[in-house]
């Protein structure tokens, strides 16, 4: 197996480089990409310096599906790894990876996260949707066989978010085996001083209509889906406003973003299905441009 390790990145230098210091302590062999957003903190300089980098892209987008397929395209290995640049992988994952990926097309694992009181993990998550068993993967944390992440032609880089799910919709349409590793262990350590990010209600939705509309098109169970999730979300913003976290004008702002979202992505999603009919569904593909990286060092 030839490994290759992709790590897309933006203003993440610090934590970058524990990140590459796990992997050259326990996947020396592999080939690493790194592939850097349009970074102000150094993460240039960092990497070019190293000698265990094997290429570094410079992209100006901030779109994560960009940056993986910008590492995709240059990534000569016949097994790609996707790893989050803010995870250290343990152990234990290399040889799980192996294991794994002889008997599946893409094989995912759990983020170990330290916190104060504990450490929390991760589970398989399996979905029955439009006649297809849906198996996401941690898209942090997976490798592809060359075979399997071709026939998607990479990611969908109209989505801002949720373009792991969008993938792991596409693999079961191809039929295409996803395996759990317990042990492809990644661990993320608590940070004292991190925040919790405001979400963008509006992309959530976005996102997850656009692709359950354009992989299934527009049917009942897709309807019943996103009026789910928004219901959920509605009733968990409304006990918000009871508790006195969230305003009642931002219960509203909040609802009209996920009406938006939902409009706006089902209106894509038509478009999208009707641009690619084939499994793929993938009309904003890996191979639909070639003019996303701005600087490439290659010292292969």
């Amino acid at each position: 197996m030839d490994l290759s390790v992709v790590l897309p990145t933006l203003n993440g230098r610090d934590r970058l480089a524990t990140s590459l210091d796990a992997l050259a302590e326990h996947a020396p062999d592999a080939e690493v990409v790194v592939v850097n957003g349009p970074s102000a903190d150094g993460t240039t300089g960092m990497v070019r310096e190293r000698d265990d980098v094997d290429v570094l892209v410079e992209i100006s987008d901030r779109n994560l599906n960009v940056a993986r397929n910008a590492g995709l395209e240059v990534a000569g290995g016949d097994v790609v790894a996707l790893l989050r640049y803010d995870l250290s992988v343990e152990s234990s994952w290399l040889s799980a990876l192996e294991a794994g990926i002889d008997d599946a097309d893409v094989v995912t694992g759990p983020m170990h996260q330290t916190l104060r009181n504990g450490m929390t993990t991760e589970s398989l998550e399996r979905n029955a949707i439009g006649g297809r068993t849906v198996t996401y993967f941690n898209g942090g944390n997976v490798a592809f066989r060359r075979g399997a992440i071709d026939a998607l032609d990479g990611f969908d880089e109209y989505l801002q978010t949720g373009g792991a799910r969008d993938a792991a919709h596409r693999l079961a349409g191809f039929d295409r085996s996803v395996a759990w590793a317990p042990e492809m262990c990644v661990r993320r350590e608590f940070e004292a001083d991190g925040g919790v990010s405001e979400r963008d209600w509006g992309w959530k939705y976005r996102s997850l209509t656009y692709r359950l509309v354009k992989n299934y098109g527009i049917r009942p169970g897709t309807v019943k889906r996103t009026v789910t999730h928004a219901v959920s979300d509605g009733v968990d913003a409304a006990l918000g406003v009871l508790r006195g976290d969230v305003t009642p004008s931002g219960w509203v702002g909040t609802g009209r973003d996920v009406v938006g979202g939902i409009a706006t992505g089902v209106s894509d999603g038509l478009v999208a299905r009707a641009r690619d009919r084939t499994r793929t569904r993938n009309p904003h593909g890996r191979s639909k441009r070639a003019d996303r990286a701005v600087a490439r060092y290659d010292r292969r």
